[in-house]
């Protein structure tokens, strides 16, 4: 298992943001199409933990973004 996550993180160092948009793509295609197969009555577990992992997730990388970018407009006004 380490040598798989030693490969997974030798193809990230060489991966550019381009292809990191298209594995966030791929990733988002696959939960939608897991999310068609959900019968229509079971599917409000689903909803709501996808919506929990969604904010679980997207809220620390914008809050990394944000310091990112307030980074480069301080380098960038000194």
């Amino acid at each position: 298992m380490k040598r798989l996550f030693d490969w997974g993180s030798a193809y990230i160092r060489e991966c550019d943001w381009k292809d990191l948009a298209l594995i966030k793509f791929c990733l988002c295609a696959m939960g939608a199409l897991i999310g068609l197969c959900v019968p229509e009555k079971k599917r409000k577990i689903p909803l709501i933990l996808a919506g929990l992992v969604f904010l679980a997730t997207y809220i620390p990388l914008m809050v990394n973004f944000g310091r990112m970018v307030c980074r480069s407009l301080s380098s960038d006004t000194e």
